[in-house]
Parts: C-alpha cells; sequence; structure tokens
C-alpha cells in the first residue's frame, strides 16, 4: 500500500493544480431559444462555462466581449460579475445568484427557470443554445495561488482540449443516485483541470512568470527546495544563502515571477500538502504538521481554516480517501 505521509515533487503545473478539490459543486445546463442574455452575479471564486451547441458572446466587467463556439470553455476567476448571452446588444432578464439561484433583475423571485433537465429517453432535447455552467462555492476548494495566477477570463477554444462532459455524460452524472454530489464535485475538478491545463500550454501562450521561474538561475533552485523539503525550518536568509544572493534580491526576483514572496509560498505550499495527507486515513493532525513544517497542531489548525475555510477536521471528514 502507498505509504499515506510520502511527499513526492511535482511539475509547475501539477503543483499550482495541487489541492483543487472541490465540495458542493452547482451545475446548470441551461436551454435558451431565441434572443437572451443572463447575468452571473454568484461570487463564485471560479466558474466554468462549456458551449454544448450553438454560439454565445462573454461579457466580462470592463472588458470587451468575447465569443464561444461550439465546444469552447470559459473559465472565469475572481468573482466579478459577467454576462452570458446571444449578442452583447441584449439586455439581461436573469441573473444567476449565489448557489445558481435564478431570479428577475429585480431580483424576485421564483423567475421561470430555464435549465433543461435531461429529455426523456428517446425524445430530442429543445432547439437553441445549449449551455453547461458550473460553479465553485465561495468558500470551498480554490487555493489561493491559483486564483492569484489566472486572469479574470481564461478562453479554451475546442481545438486546444476536449472538454470531458458532454451533453450525455451530463445526463448520467445528474441522475439523483447515491453518490451524485461527489460525482459533481470531482467533475467540475476534472472539467477545471482539463481547461486550464490546455490554456496554460497552448501554442503562442505568453508563458507567465510562475511557470517561467522553474528555470530562472536564482528562483528555479529555490522552489526546488521548498519543493523537495518544505517541512525544513526554511529561513529567507538560509534560502538566499543557498541561492548565493542577497535576500533583498530573492525577495524581489522571488516575487516578480512566482507572485509572492517566498515564505508565503512556503507556507501555501505547506497548508496545500497538508490538505494532501490528511485525507489519508491513518494520519494524524499533528503528524501531518510535523510532516509539512509546522510547529503543532494547533498552528496548523489555525493556519489551515484560514487557507481553506474549515477546519482540518472538517476537511478531513468532508474528503475523506478510500484505503486500498
Amino acid at each position: 500500500m502507498e505509504d499515506p505521509m510520502t511527499l513526492t515533487s511535482t511539475d509547475p503545473l501539477t503543483d499550482l493544480l495541487n489541492g483543487v478539490r472541490t465540495s458542493g459543486a452547482v451545475f446548470n445546463r441551461s436551454a435558451f431559444p431565441g434572443s437572451w442574455a443572463a447575468r452571473f452575479e454568484d461570487g463564485s471564486p471560479l466558474a466554468l462555462a462549456v458551449l454544448l451547441r450553438g454560439s454565445v458572446w462573454v461579457i466580462p466587467q470592463d472588458a470587451d466581449p468575447v465569443r464561444l463556439g461550439p465546444g469552447d470553455v470559459a473559465v472565469f476567476c475572481g468573482g466579478a460579475p459577467y454576462v452570458i448571452a446571444d449578442d452583447p446588444a441584449t439586455e439581461p432578464d436573469v441573473v444567476i445568484r449565489s448557489g445558481g439561484r435564478c431570479t428577475t433583475v429585480r431580483g424576485e423571485e421564483p423567475v421561470a427557470a430555464r435549465t433543461a433537465d435531461a429529455p426523456p429517453s428517446g425524445t430530442t432535447e429543445p432547439a437553441g443554445t445549449l449551455l453547461l455552467s458550473g460553479l465553485y462555492p465561495a468558500d470551498h476548494g480554490v487555493p489561493s495561488r491559483l486564483l492569484a495566477a489566472l486572469p479574470p477570463l481564461a478562453v479554451v477554444e475546442a481545438e486546444l482540449g476536449t472538454c470531458p462532459v458532454s451533453s450525455a455524460v451530463f445526463e448520467e452524472i445528474t441522475r439523483e443516485e447515491p453518490g451524485q454530489q461527489i460525482l459533481l464535485d470531482r467533475t467540475l475538478d476534472l472539467m477545471l483541470i482539463t481547461a486550464l491545463r490546455a490554456w496554460m500550454t497552448r501554442p503562442g501562450a505568453q508563458i507567465p512568470g510562475w511557470y517561467q521561474s522553474q528555470s530562472d538561475p536564482v528562483v528555479g533552485p529555490v522552489l526546488r527546495l521548498l519543493q523537495a523539503d518544505p517541512a525544513r525550518p526554511w529561513t529567507l536568509p538560509a534560502l538566499a544563502a543557498e541561492a548565493g544572493v542577497s535576500r533583498a534580491n530573492l525577495a524581489r526576483r522571488f516575487t516578480a515571477l512566482v507572485g509572492r514572496p517566498p515564505m508565503t509560498y512556503l507556507r501555501e505550499r505547506r497548508l496545500a500538502l497538508a490538505a494532501e495527507l490528511l485525507r489519508e486515513p491513518d494520519a494524524t493532525l499533528a503528524r501531518v504538521a510535523d510532516r509539512v513544517g509546522f510547529s503543532n497542531a494547533f498552528a496548523l489548525s489555525a493556519a489551515f481554516k484560514r487557507e481553506h475555510g474549515v477546519s482540518p477536521n472538517a476537511y478531513r471528514i468532508r474528503e475523506p480517501r478510500a484505503k486500498t
């Protein structure tokens, strides 16, 4: 059986996406005939929209409209409102709020839902645009490092990567049977990771600083030290000595490429690893704290709750890993 306390080094993309694990994902499949527009004010830190049929326009807040074709995926980051419509000039007539709740633009409810349930077997889906949206709850499953690395809107065109969820797959995962919510949660995680991998590695993409950092002669070795031995009591002077530069030089260069200071990166990495280890059935909080570099279980618990929004014990209950 795999050693539950074994940590392995990762490539920069895996390291960034590590810890993406939601609970309480919200999905909607909506059929829109004719002229329509929906404003999203759900506050989700991360959300996806997958166009299954037709064409739509995505209108981010304070940005130019972007057209989506069939199979394209839009990833929204940061929780700012946005509009999805048949045309940029169409005024929204519905608003999607927290938890996927649908109201009129004046906040009245209920509103006639446009969400299309799976059609009965042997029938044809209604004509028009077919849009699948997935929302991450505001307090679950999104590492802060990932949010900081993404733009407000990232569009993955169909030819860059295939979305793992089709209309037929959506029928399966939305059937009200035991285990449905965990299936929805992991499906949303898979959709996000698939989309971001395609977007971040697309041809001609401007390589972000956090990705370039791995090959930087100063920052790259420091990152590998922190990834290989996160439990070591690192300090900025010790890291600077390893890199052969001054503390100020390391802090400035590391922050410019990675997006946060070295010690902040180390704290976030320790917490991401703690979340991974807490899912092991035999791992105690004290042992995890020692393994990832916290002085004691109390220090880990306090930092973990600030980062993930729940206590380590609550996270363990929510995200168990089956024994093998």
